[in-house]
């Protein structure tokens, strides 16, 4: 079955209740290099809304652990009707940088391995799964941050297969996507 449009994924945000306060919440999960951010930016441009990504929230390789605490910056303010944000993770300088502030706005647009976590899942109106093969993926993931990160990405593919079984991701997601097919506009 041919992937969603984002016309069409922008049309079901829309009809979709706010769960985070008035802001629908869009989460878009999958293993790293599936092609989320690319997905994130189109649909967010859809909707005429924010993007986070998950590479900002992340502390580091292993930033897994702490990601809910960082989501929970965004999400609960939100919930409440009010401005959320979180600091920026610096990864070349390994601390949080500037604060990035969220808004309450119609749509919110999250993208990021685990953003779809069960925690995060519970405000959100939509969650999508984008998923390629990893020879596609680690291709990607090579050919942005360079060769010498082929070790960190092995390490990763692991810790995020772990991380998206345990939070039962995929099985959770309103729409499963191939990313390494075209989504139209």
């Amino acid at each position: 079955m041919p992937n969603p449009r984002v016309s069409l994924l922008a049309s079901r945000v829309r009809a979709a209740p706010p769960r985070a306060g008035a802001t629908r919440i869009v989460l878009i999960d999958g293993p790293a290099g599936s092609g989320k951010t690319t997905l994130a930016t189109r649909l967010g441009t859809a909707l005429g809304a924010q993007v986070l990504h998950g590479d900002d929230m992340y502390e580091g390789w292993a930033g897994l652990a702490t990601l809910d605490e960082v989501l929970a910056q965004v999400l609960d303010p939100l919930s409440r009707g009010e401005e959320g944000g979180f600091r920026r993770w610096d990864w070349i300088g390994s601390r949080r940088a500037e604060r990035i502030a969220v808004p309450v706005a119609d749509a919110l647009v999250i993208e990021g391995v685990g953003v779809a976590s069960r925690a995060a899942r519970e405000r959100a109106s939509l969650v999508l799964f984008v998923e390629a093969p990893w020879e596609t993926r680690l291709a990607r993931g090579i050919a942005r941050d360079g060769e010498p990160m082929r070790a960190e990405w092995e390490r990763w593919h692991l810790a995020e297969d772990r991380y998206l079984e345990r939070e039962g991701t995929r099985a959770a997601a309103d729409h499963v996507l191939d990313g390494a097919a075209p989504v139209e506009d």
